[in-house]
């Protein structure tokens, strides 16, 4: 599948439309856009990951961060032969994905209640994971330290990110070994995207998980690598 909304099927958009409906009627405050920019914003945005053939063909796919649900959900409903994890630490947007992909009919969609540090310990979900996303607010360095112990070897990350920033990719690269995560492309989509300046930065698992992965929860932000 391509990252053209307009190759969603009618059911597909159907799902995504009440995902929508329910963010515009959520109180509990899990987006600060619901309005008319929704659908390009959180649908349009988040099919800009598409552009990465890996991502396409995952089986496992882990969201981390994922806020109201974005991009998970909408890669969930795009990509309804994958397992999609939608790991957010804050109970009421995790119990909003939980709700919205009920609604939905996203049966593939799963809101997990936790960090991904404490995710990435559980056996079943170290090095499991074909793809992780993320589009949340963090430095590159951050979300590939998190990504990585999820990560199976030679998987990706895709990192939704505003405006390139040389000092931070500098770190990244510095951080690059420490990590096994190899920064591998980095895709303007900001034509596609809910932002003008929406960068896509592909990372690759690159070897076995350093041993002193994960952290302890919140290092990664605190002290990033590099």
């Amino acid at each position: 599948m391509n990252a053209d909304p307009g190759a969603l099927t009618p059911a597909v958009r159907r799902s995504l439309e009440t995902v929508l409906e329910l963010l515009a009627e959520e109180r509990a405050s899990v987006s600060s856009v619901v309005d008319e920019r929704a659908w390009r914003v959180h649908v349009e945005d988040s099919l800009t990951g598409l552009e990465v053939p890996e991502l396409g063909e995952a089986r496992r796919i882990a969201d981390i961060g994922s806020g109201a649900g974005f991009p998970g959900l909408v890669l969930a409903a795009a990509l309804p032969g994958a397992k999609v994890d939608l790991i957010e630490s804050v109970g009421r947007k995790t119990a909003f994905i939980t709700q919205a992909a009920e609604a939905a009919g996203i049966a593939n969609a799963f809101a997990i209640a936790a960090r991904a540090e404490d995710v990435a310990r559980e056996e079943s979900a170290r090095e499991s994971y074909d793809v992780v996303t993320a589009r949340a607010v963090g430095r590159l360095s951050t979300l590939a330290e998190l990504a990585s112990p999820l990560l199976r070897e030679d998987g990706v990350l895709i990192a939704w990110k505003g405006r390139r920033d040389e000092d931070e990719e500098a770190q990244m690269d510095r951080a690059s070994a420490s990590l096994a995560m190899t920064p591998e492309a980095i895709l303007d989509v900001g034509h596609r995207a809910g932002s003008e300046h929406r960068h896509l930065h592909v990372l690759r698992k690159s070897g076995p998980t350093p041993t002193d992965l994960p952290r302890k929860s919140g290092m990664a932000k605190k002290r990033p690598r590099g």
